[in-house]
């Protein structure tokens, strides 16, 4: 074989591998995206939820689903969760034991471990996942990380349903800061401080309000 035979084979290989995990990476988002959640999940979540209606309910499932959608588009990277009551669906998913280990399987390749929900806080590794969380719901939802105008629902369903003890954001403070005696003002963790000293680095954002060669926000 000749060094061009050679190389043209080769190049021939690179292409075809990456059309093939082109193809099954959006085999795996059709697949979460329209997943049904075992028979008796959403009753778990009553349960521990009685306030919330069905319609509620099936929004903490889509939450979750923006989760499971997160972790794929990461490519292997570690991402946080940020609401409380999608955290609590997914623990309620894993005793699902059979139903969770093939939904996995199907949708990532491998397990899926769980991981607690976190706010922004000290820990670098936690404070890294939550911002590359914060990042692909925005792109998932054609909103831009650095200047958003609304939230994610994966960050707005703990405000939106009045989770007990849940975490809650906004777009941006200034609004709030105004009304400092306001108890939901408390614990509100802001959106323009996921940027933080250092952007968003390997997410393709700087916390200038430029891009470090990222896609954006532009789906998937």
């Amino acid at each position: 074989m000749t060094m061009v035979a050679f190389f043209v084979a080769f190049m021939a290989f690179i292409i075809a591998g990456g059309l093939y995990q082109a193809l099954q990476r959006m085999r795996r988002t059709e697949f979460i995206r329209t997943y049904s959640f075992p028979q008796g999940l959403l009753a778990r979540l009553a349960a521990k939820y009685p306030d919330l209606t069905l319609k509620q309910q099936q929004l903490v499932a889509r939450g979750l689903r923006k989760f499971f959608l997160c972790n794929l588009m990461a490519k292997g990277e570690f991402v946080s969760m940020p609401s409380k009551v999608v955290d609590d669906l997914w623990h309620e998913f894993i005793l699902f034991t059979k139903h969770y280990d093939a939904f996995c399987k199907k949708a990532f390749g491998k397990f899926l471990h769980h991981t607690p929900a976190v706010v922004l806080g000290s820990q670098s590794v936690a404070n890294q996942g939550l911002r590359r969380t914060w990042v692909l719901a925005c792109r998932d939802e054609t909103i831009h990380p650095l200047t958003p105008s609304r939230l994610p629902l994966l960050f707005a369903l703990d405000s939106k349903l009045n989770i007990e003890n849940g975490f809650r954001y906004a777009p941006d403070c200034d609004a709030l800061r105004d009304k400092p005696g306001d108890a939901n003002t408390l614990s509100v963790t802001c959106a323009t401080e996921f940027g933080g000293s250092g952007g968003f680095g390997d997410l393709g954002f700087s916390s200038d309000g430029g891009s470090d060669g990222g896609s954006g926000c532009g789906g998937e």
